[in-house]
């Protein structure tokens, strides 16, 4: 192993950044070149790569987004797409690769494993809906950034007798919501892991207006259904004045909270020991805190759900 890559596939997440630093500064501690390819897979098959020294990855660590850009790429889809890549990688002369992505990043990682190809994944996502691992870089920033705004709405809330109906991102994964919902003492938290009554929802707005509260919170995974929808029929049911805000790619930006600079950093680091000691198809978890090499299978093998103890809980410090 003299020469590895590393590139970001996938939605963009914060702390992408702080593990590109930390494969690239692990990688320069074990004596091997780095180098960084432009715009995930896409940039892989074209051979958009460069190298990457230790000054160029300084500053970065507390910026968001991805210093090497990501794309959808169609072409790796298809089985004569990754044997190109693989073609690249050994033109190149790279000897292992580094992914850093989510669900279908991993899926890209796995099949160049399977041409022969060493790669380790390492989980970012802002959905934390990467089954083995028990968070994914960017997570702990993005319901940061949702508890920020509500908080936000919720001052505007306490002048005002109205229902807030609060949609943010989860099309298949409620952690945002749920974490974000039970943080805010939000009055009701919809998921797409959990089966909700509307009636229900209503009834508990319904029971904080009687007991003198003068709004209510519901947060609203988007994989649920509209926020304006919802906010419409709790408006027609309880005859009060509603207001609805979709987040949207708000919570995907901003510097990475200490905790995912953490994380990013110790996974980087751990992707980069794994290839030097001729590891391959593993993807780079958190488990108890503890950082490890785990199958990379085992991504795929369960479909990821919340801790549902949390919306248990969320649910009775809510009455």
């Amino acid at each position: 192993m003299e020469r590895i890559a590393v590139l970001t596939s996938g939605g963009d997440a914060p702390g992408m950044n702080a593990a590109i630093r930390a494969v690239v500064r692990t990688g320069h501690y074990h004596g091997l070149e780095v180098y960084g390819i432009i715009s995930g897979y896409a940039g892989l098959i074209e051979g958009n790569m460069k190298r990457l020294s230790l000054r160029s990855v300084g500053d970065i660590i507390h910026r968001g987004g991805t210093v090497l850009y990501s794309a959808r790429c169609d072409e790796f889809k298809t089985e004569a797409g990754r044997k190109n890549a693989v073609e690249q990688l050994k033109k190149n002369k790279i000897d292992g690769l580094v992914v850093i992505g989510g669900d279908g990043s991993f899926r890209g990682a796995k099949a160049l494993t399977s041409l022969g190809f060493p790669t380790i994944g390492i989980p970012g996502t802002i959905d934390n809906d990467i089954s083995g691992t028990d968070f994914t870089i960017g997570f702990d920033t993005a319901i940061n950034t949702v508890i920020e705004c509500i908080d936000r709405i919720r001052d505007t809330a306490t002048s005002h007798e109205r229902a807030y109906v609060i949609e943010v991102m989860g099309r298949n994964a409620g952690d945002i919501a749920l974490w974000a919902g039970l943080a805010d003492g939000a009055e009701s938290i919809l998921i797409p892991e959990a089966p909700f009554d509307l009636d229900e929802v209503i009834e508990r707005v319904r029971f904080a207006s009687e007991r003198g509260k003068r709004h209510s919170i519901i947060v609203l995974a988007e994989g649920v259904g509209s926020g304006v929808e919802f906010g419409e029929k709790i408006k027609q049911a309880l005859s009060v004045e509603t207001r609805v805000t979709v987040l949207g790619h708000v919570q995907r930006g901003g510097s990475p909270t200490a905790f995912d600079r953490v994380l990013a950093s110790r996974m980087g680091a751990k992707a980069v020991e794994l290839l030097v000691k001729g590891e391959k198809d593993k993807m780079v978890a958190i488990r108890n805190n503890k950082v490890l090499g785990v199958n990379i299978d085992e991504a795929f093998a369960n479909k990821h759900l919340p801790d549902l103890e949390l919306y248990e809980l969320a649910k009775i410090l809510s009455i």
